[in-house]
């Protein structure tokens, strides 16, 4: 495996970790199974049967789960002590047969990576249980698992084509970051005074302090 698929196998592995880590990890051992792939030998572990009998079955409970307003947001939360660190072993692991320094920056880069992905996907999902139809929640879900699956896959096959829409990915998620975090404030606001409570609106926090009136 060259520098570039290394790097591609260890960033998409990160990348997906964050937003569904089961299908990922169901992914790459099947791909690493059915000889579609090299896995590299310290990912070798993810074509046991167990480890792919197991991430099978929990990506079943997290598909179902994750369709449900508010349990998602909930699993999300759990899933922030799970996804993180397994996403930042998997990247450490694609880098590993280059040398152990590039395997020390797929664990930092990685789980990093992961961290903001993850963040994103739980983000949108607290603004999106906002509506009281589901229909939105199960859009969102069907088109997180379709872009693991299609993005694992490019990063197998097409490593420079995945690099460039991964960069893509990490400029959208800095500009999206930010408005997430202001949109769940707003809605913690709009809470706060429905249930009667005293808080200085959102927009105004964010304002420069009046200056006093001249004399």
């Amino acid at each position: 495996m060259g520098i570039t698929e290394a790097i591609a196998l260890s960033m998409g592995a990160a990348w997906a970790s964050g937003i569904n880590l089961y299908a990922a990890v169901f992914v790459l051992g099947f791909m690493g199974t059915t000889g579609h792939m090299d896995l590299p030998p310290e990912l070798q572990f993810l074509t046991n049967p167990l480890v792919m009998g197991a991430a099978g079955i929990m990506y079943c409970v997290e598909f179902f789960t994750d369709k449900i307003p508010g349990v998602d947001s909930g699993w999300d939360a759990v899933h922030t002590f799970i996804r993180i660190p397994a996403g930042a072993m998997l990247a450490a692991g694609g880098m590993a047969e280059i040398s152990p320094a590039a395997e020390a920056a797929g664990l930092l880069l990685g789980g990093s990576l992961t961290a903001a992905t993850h963040a994103t996907k739980a983000g949108s999902r607290v603004i999106i249980n906002s509506s009281p139809e589901p229909v939105s929640n199960w859009t969102a879900s069907v088109g997180e698992d379709m872009a693991v699956f299609a993005g694992l896959w490019s990063a197998l096959t097409y490593p420079w084509a995945f690099l460039v829409l991964l960069l893509m990915f990490i400029i959208f998620m800095i500009w999206l970051l930010p408005r997430i975090y202001q949109g769940i404030r707003w809605m913690f606001y709009r809470l706060a005074r429905l249930f009667g409570k005293t808080v200085v609106e959102p927009e105004l926090m964010s304002r420069e302090p009046a200056r006093g009136k001249p004399d």
